[in-house]
């Protein structure tokens, strides 16, 4: 019988991390299972050395939120809600109204939930940028354009 061989978990530390930035097209994309692959590019679960106490993620630039869709009845269903503070003060914005508003709000909701609630979360969160539009003014940092 041979000995067992020792195999080592290679954890990245916080000086080796390399960060990239990352260019995405939200046209015609589904709401959910874009802001999924969002949320792991944020966390860095797309690289091979991902750590979980580590912020190895990268940088995500996100163009076109005003031409996300929602499947089903979910357009005429769905409904944000947020309180005030006062009495009575609970606002509800339906999803139609909150998608000629704030499309980038949209987005940046369901990303949000789906991120750790620490600080580590709120760290890689900060690494996200929303535009309506087709430009934005991060050219100097030289994201990769990526198909999901």
């Amino acid at each position: 019988m041979q000995p067992k061989k020792e195999t080592k978990t290679t954890l990245v530390r916080k000086e080796d991390v390399k960060k990239q930035w990352f260019l995405l097209d939200a046209s015609g994309k589904t709401l959910g299972r874009f802001c999924a692959e969002v949320t792991k590019i944020l966390r860095g679960k797309h690289k091979p050395d991902f750590t979980p106490y580590i912020d190895n993620g990268d940088g995500v630039i996100i163009v076109n939120a005003d031409k996300i869709k929602v499947t089903g009845s979910k357009g005429a269903q769905k409904i944000y809600r947020y309180y005030t503070g006062h009495i009575g003060g609970l606002r509800e914005i339906p999803y139609a109204t909150m998608h000629a508003r704030k499309p980038d709000y949209i987005l940046m909701h369901a990303i949000k939930g789906m991120m750790p609630k620490s600080r580590l979360g709120k760290q890689q969160l900060r690494k996200l940028r929303i535009f309506k539009g087709e430009d934005h003014p991060f050219q100097a940092q030289k994201p990769i354009k990526v198909e999901l």
